[in-house]
């Protein structure tokens, strides 16, 4: 892939730079851009020792919700099956045979429930950063270059001309610029995400799908975090 390599040392002229001011602007409308159209298509690709998970589904970004249709890959095949979640919870529906996507209504049984895991999940840290991929307003331009977000290069994303940048330090923990690199198109449309998680050795990918948003429908006794 052209990012990888004009990130990491590769080919060309590539960053990390400074961000310009038209770049910090991209960036910082990323976000609110997911919450402008309520919600998004994604596939999120988890990373695991014994195989992965990937997750294909919709995160409504008004709603604070998503769902979609794990499916195990490798060894990992135990959590295959429909999952829907929110900011505090996960609710599973295990399927042996699990459809390629989600069905547009979730099944209104055989649903168990269980906390989001704040730590020591990679499923569940990838089901958090997913969640949190959209605002009801942009970030602060300004503060972005202050904060250690910067240019590394460019890609193209399913034939879109996309620019691929680092993200700022979190905030309260200093030195953390550079954890998550974004694929973001001229009109601040986010393509992909790429995220290190904990101590998995390769890192979590949220690709933003060309598929139609099939808005989320809440489970029985899920209440969406506002």
């Amino acid at each position: 892939m052209g990012a990888f390599l004009l990130a990491d040392g590769g080919f060309g002229p590539s960053g990390p730079r400074a961000l310009t001011s038209d770049e910090a602007n991209q960036l910082a409308i990323a976000r609110f851009r997911n919450y402008e159209a309520h919600g998004r298509a994604v596939t999120i690709t988890v990373p695991g020792t014994a195989g992965g998970l990937t997750v294909t589904g919709s995160v409504d970004y008004r709603g604070k919700l998503g769902y979609g249709v794990v499916h195990g890959t490798g060894r990992d095949t135990s959590g295959t099956g429909l999952i829907e979640w929110t900011a505090t919870s996960v609710f599973v529906h295990p399927m042996a045979n699990a459809p390629a996507h989600a069905p547009a209504s979730p099944p209104r049984s055989a649903w168990y429930r269980r906390p989001l895991l704040a730590a020591g999940s990679a499923l569940d840290s990838s089901l958090t950063i997913a969640l949190g991929l959209g605002s009801d307003r942009p970030d602060n331009a300004e503060l972005l270059p202050q904060n250690g977000a910067a240019w590394w290069g460019r890609d193209q994303v399913d034939g879109q001309r996309v620019d691929v940048m680092t993200g700022p330090s979190s905030p309260g923990r200093s030195g953390t610029a550079g954890n998550v690199r974004y694929w973001i198109g001229p009109d601040g449309t986010m393509y992909r995400v790429r995220v290190s998680v904990g101590s998995q050795p390769q890192p979590v990918v949220i690709d933003f799908d060309a598929r139609k948003y099939v808005p989320v429908e809440p489970v029985p006794g899920v209440t969406p975090d506002r």
